[in-house]
């Protein structure tokens, strides 16, 4: 999923729980920063203290990708959180959409809404919970089983406009990003035309089969009704409804910060909206066939105008340079207390917590050593 749905989605589905505007914004701003927290450095204190932070993303096609201790400590517990599903090892580590171990981790997580850092733990799960309903089939960890036979992908419900975007993203994708180690000059010789097939298969072939990069950003997108076929010729065909995936990812998401607020009654600030009284609304939301911004400006009009049960409200814009500014600020800092009340210092904690849980307890419960 992309901002539209990490942010502004996760935003409108924490305040229509009853959650208030300030810990809505706080856990929508985790939520989407697992996406742009990227490799970051350390930061020294002049008082002798260091803290040390590990990323919870990198860009498709940074060379941090074919890594295969990154891609097990970044994408597998962040993206692409195994199902435990099938026999084989590989399938097991794919993503399944709504998996017992993804609602696991929803329960492990809800104990600590009494910590400072509960809003940004709250975010960074619901984004990876977020994520089992448009990543799922797809592994966080290079694999065949990612692979996709390109020629089978079928965009079945869009417009001659959205198909222009996505070519045309195809090509500035490549231009901005392909250029470390040469990559997209050697790839770029290979093809004669940006479509989507050409999309899918770059990205797949500079990331080693790593996630979705076989069917590009497809899976993110809420509109998008397609199909495609993985490479390996023992699996069906895989029809994706993604309006009813996502939809269903937002009756789950906004049920858990009912939840949330359930636990913690100073996070709440009015009674959670029924979600049966909202969903016509998201559907139309969903259904949005415009690029990231015009699906972000949906959810702005949908809240600010009432349609979402909540009358005279805002969505903040979401600021994410901000923390990645506060944090470069601590370095150097003469005191390092200042960082503990800092939201950047939260976020890593958060993350840090979820992490360590997946990686070394979650997971080898069910048998599964990951990273």
């Amino acid at each position: 999923m992309q901002t539209d749905m990490h942010y502004y989605g996760t935003y409108v589905l924490a305040r229509t729980a009853g959650l208030r505007p300030d810990i809505c914004s706080r856990i929508a701003t985790a939520a989407q920063f697992v996406d742009d927290n990227v490799a970051r450095s350390g930061a020294e204190f002049l008082d002798g203290a260091h803290l040390f932070v590990q990323a919870t993303a990198h860009h498709p096609i940074d060379l941090s990708n074919v890594n295969k201790e990154d891609q097990r400590n970044v994408w597998a517990p962040f993206h692409f959180l195994p199902g435990n599903e099938g026999a084989e090892y590989t399938e097991r580590l794919k993503c399944r959409k709504d998996s017992a171990i993804s609602r696991e981790m929803l329960e492990h997580h809800l104990q600590f809404s009494d910590r400072k850092f509960a809003p940004e733990l709250f975010g960074i799960t619901a984004h990876v919970y977020a994520d089992t309903f448009s990543h799922y089939g797809f592994s966080g960890v290079s694999s065949r089983g990612n692979r996709v036979a390109q020629d089978s992908i079928d965009l079945k419900n869009v417009s001659g406009e959205i198909r222009d975007y996505i070519q045309t993203k195809a090509e500035s994708f490549f231009e901005k990003n392909g250029t470390q180690g040469g990559l997209f000059e050697n790839i770029r010789s290979r093809f004669m035309q940006f479509n989507h097939s050409f999309q899918s298969f770059a990205a797949e072939e500079l990331s080693g089969a790593l996630g979705h990069g076989g069917v590009a950003t497809f899976p993110d997108r809420p509109y998008l009704i397609w199909s495609f076929e993985y490479e390996n010729d023992e699996l069906e065909i895989s029809e994706r409804n993604n309006q009813e995936t996502f939809l269903e990812g937002c009756e789950k998401i906004h049920e858990y910060f009912c939840r949330v607020g359930g636990e913690n009654q100073e996070f709440v600030d009015r009674d959670c909206v029924p979600f049966g009284s909202i969903k016509s609304v998201v559907t139309q939301v969903l259904q949005v066939q415009k690029n990231k911004d015009g699906r972000i400006d949906a959810w702005k009009r949908a809240f600010s105008d009432g349609s979402l049960g909540i009358e005279g409200e805002l969505i903040p814009i979401y600021d994410g340079i901000r923390l990645n500014t506060d944090w470069d600020n601590l370095d150097g800092t003469e005191d390092h207390q200042v960082a503990l009340d800092r939201e950047v210092f939260r976020f890593y904690q958060a993350a840090s917590l979820h992490r360590i849980f997946v990686l070394r307890d979650l997971l080898p419960k069910h048998g599964i050593l990951v990273g």
